[in-house]
């Protein structure tokens, strides 16, 4: 490489980095969004940070966190260290991620549209789910192609990752180990049972439905039905409850 070539790439990575600590070398505002330090380049931090699962073990962190949200919740109070969007949030998850690579990726609008929470609470959420060793993430950028001078780059959605900590799959019991011996089959499809059951009382219908038949159409279909049954039901107990305001009002 010769001096000029050495020179216009030191150019090149000077001015990348000002841009990702949001301002330009030579002293104006950015025009853009910065972006967030820490942030990897888009296709070059994946590989090792992806890697592929299974229904069984995605469902395992599910369990795992609602047994976890019950047992450290506080007498009392409603919510536990996770709290009610946090799961929410998992079980999006659960079913959008790649089961053979592994990959997932939504967008904070994608999330947000989907579960129909605010932008404030679903980041509390995800910091919720990292902080307890639920969920980790990559920041990453890529490169646009815009009109002006020096490299631009913009922001993109993270790279998250499913997990389950130590301390939150010991609540399932037998059934977060090793395969059992033949001895110890029953015992564990009892234990299984037993959290299953748990798990699925948490759940809304809708909900039901994608875990009892996955991820078929017959499912989604049952899953629509269900969340329209789900949201009937909520606005008849909304109207039952101001006609009985008005009536202790009279």
């Amino acid at each position: 490489m010769n001096t000029g070539e050495a020179a216009k790439r030191g150019k090149f990575f000077k001015r990348l980095d000002s841009v990702i600590d949001g301002a330009r070398t030579d002293g104006r505002e950015a025009d853009r969004k910065p972006i967030r330090r820490n942030s990897r380049p888009k296709g070059s931090c994946e590989a090792s940070f992806w890697h592929g699962t299974s229904r069984q073990d995605v469902q395992k962190v599910l369990m795992a966190a609602h047994q976890y949200e019950r047992a450290k919740r506080a007498p009392g109070k409603r919510n536990g260290p996770l709290g009610g969007i946090a799961l929410e949030v998992l079980a999006l998850f659960a079913n959008l991620v790649n089961f053979k690579s592994g990959r997932l990726d939504p967008s904070l609008d994608y999330i947000t549209n989907k579960l129909r929470r605010s932008r404030d609470a679903v980041v509390r959420a995800l910091k919720a789910l990292r902080d307890h060793g639920f969920l980790d993430w990559l920041r990453r950028f890529e490169p646009v192609l815009n009109d002006g001078r020096g490299p631009q780059v913009r922001q993109v959605s993270n790279a998250y990752r499913l997990s389950a900590p130590k301390r939150a799959l010991a609540l399932l019991g037998r059934w977060a180990g090793r395969p059992p011996a033949p001895d110890d089959d029953q015992a564990t499809r009892a234990d299984r049972a037993t959290v299953e059951a748990e798990y699925v009382a948490t759940l809304d219908l809708a909900e039901f439905a994608m875990f009892k038949i996955e991820d078929s159409g017959l499912g989604k279909a049952l899953a629509q039905m269900g969340k329209a049954i789900g949201l009937r039901e909520s606005a008849k107990r909304t109207e039952s409850q101001s006609i009985s305001y008005s009536y202790a009002g009279s």
